[in-house]
């Protein structure tokens, strides 16, 4: 158990207030399944939230700002079409994650025990991660440049893999004994924070360095609950947040150097249990009120958003609580990640609160192998066909100018408009839903969001 000791600290006084019921999200089924997973995940425009539904797989995408405009034309179509179809797995996904600064970089974790890595804007899987899991993969965490990731196995191993030399860099065998979930983030310092259960089904947590994984930096008891953990990182201020599934509480830690580097800070309790939680970015808070974190707690029926705040005299901008956070914006292309480059992620202030930049739209880009073919017949028609297939025709043109002025009108819509549509097996026989992924990719794209609410056999 942690010692509670006075320490200074200025996230110490961290105060978490529920908001009031008129700024909840009302008559949501929120889903039932046992499943160890969040079941919800927030931007700064949307919440997304794993709902009840026959069959399962289904999900409930909501504005945060409950301002509703109905367009002058009104809907001009519906998109039963996914942008982009990723076809890999052999058998159901159950994770999805961007890579934090490149773009159009995918990772997904099936139930067939492989790792792929997507570049989403050729639809192309470029690294497949076969033979490092023989169990069911239970998380994955990129690094802060997104060179390395960290994963926790059904085998209760805890790894760290170099996905573009397909190598395991370390490994942990037994991070934690017990034989429920276990849960490993990285850290902005490049350790890895874990989550897991000690042989007497205690909760634990514990610190490693990587470069060293025989002993844990820091490893402490906490209870006997059997929740699962979640742990929500946010590496600007080295606090770590843990809501455990099923509890009615978050706790909330702070990472330094100093033994024992994790400290425990304080408690946020409410009366009912918390079914899921999802986890606001940095630029998504309201720096005005000095709130330093807000979740999204997934009652039976209802979202409810928990905000924290350190209580400040001043009106001023609190540098110290807001140092420059990383953007939406990615410093690479993926071709370059994919060739061996890394980028730190480029960070933007808070001081005036976040603007967000120019719209960019996911332009995806599937390459043909008859093109090469189609290519040299093209050489080999005559001048006339040439011409003649060259001038395009009035109904053709007519057509296009249809079609932009559709997506044009899609686009001032600003709402999701695009799902991830990977394999997915309905009729499993004993198929439970998989963790929600709602992530902004970091290209700043408003109306393009990739998800998976799909059936994981665990």
């Amino acid at each position: 158990m942690f010692k509670r000791v006075v320490r200074q600290s200025k996230f110490r006084h961290v105060f978490g207030q529920a908001v009031k019921n008129d700024q909840c999200y009302d008559d949501i089924r929120v889903s039932r399944v046992t499943w160890d997973s969040a079941f919800c995940a927030v931007n700064p425009k949307f919440v997304a939230v794993i709902v009840e539904a026959s069959g399962g797989g289904a999900f409930m995408v909501l504005p945060l700002h409950k301002v509703w405009q109905i367009p002058e034309n009104g809907l001009v179509t519906s998109m039963p079409e996914p942008v982009v179809v990723l076809e890999g797995h052999s058998k159901r996904v159950g994770i999805v994650t961007w890579h934090p600064t490149a773009r159009n970089i995918l990772l997904s974790a099936g139930c067939d025990n492989v790792i792929i890595i997507w570049n989403v804007g050729t639809g192309e899987a470029i690294i497949t991660l076969e033979d490092m899991h023989p169990d069911i993969i239970f998380s994955v965490c990129w690094n802060r440049n997104g060179s390395l990731i960290c994963t926790a196995c059904k085998d209760k191993k805890v790894r760290v893999i170099d996905p573009r030399k397909e190598e395991i860099v370390a490994e942990k065998d037994k991070a934690h004994e017990g034989a429920r979930p276990i849960r490993a983030i990285f850290l902005s310092d490049g350790k890895v924070f874990t989550t897991g259960f000690s042989r007497m089904s205690e909760r634990q947590l514990a610190l490693w360095d990587p470069d060293n994984m025989e002993e844990p930096v820091s490893v402490h008891e906490m209870d006997t609950s059997n929740g699962v953990l979640l742990p929500f990182y946010d590496p600007d201020t080295n606090v770590v947040y843990l809501c455990g599934k099923g509890d009615s509480s978050i706790r909330y830690f702070e990472i330094t150097d100093e033994a024992p580097f994790v400290h425990y800070l304080n408690t946020f309790t409410t009366k009912e249990p918390q079914r899921g939680m999802g986890y606001m970015p940095k630029r998504g808070l309201d720096v005005n009120k000095c709130e330093i974190a807000r979740f999204y707690k997934l009652h039976e029926r209802k979202c409810e958003p928990i905000i924290m705040t350190v209580p400040r005299k001043s009106d001023l901008f609190q540098d110290d609580l807001y140092p420059d956070t990383a953007g939406p914006e990615a410093p690479l292309e993926a071709e370059e990640w994919f060739e061996g480059k890394n980028g730190d992620p480029i960070l933007i202030s808070l001081k005036h609160g976040y603007i967000p930049g120019k719209n960019r739209d996911l332009k995806v880009v599937k390459k043909n192998i008859l093109d090469n073919k189609l290519s040299k017949n093209t050489e080999n028609t005559t001048p006339a066909i040439k011409t003649a297939t060259s001038t395009p025709s009035i109904k053709s043109e007519a057509k296009l100018d249809e079609v932009l002025k559709e997506m044009k009108s899609l686009r001032e819509l600003d709402i999701p408009l695009a799902r991830w549509a990977g394999p997915v097996t309905a009729n499993h026989h004993d198929s439970v839903p998989s963790e929600t992924c709602l992530e902004k990719t970091p290209t700043n794209i408003p109306t393009f969001f990739f998800f998976s609410s799909f059936f994981c056999n665990p």
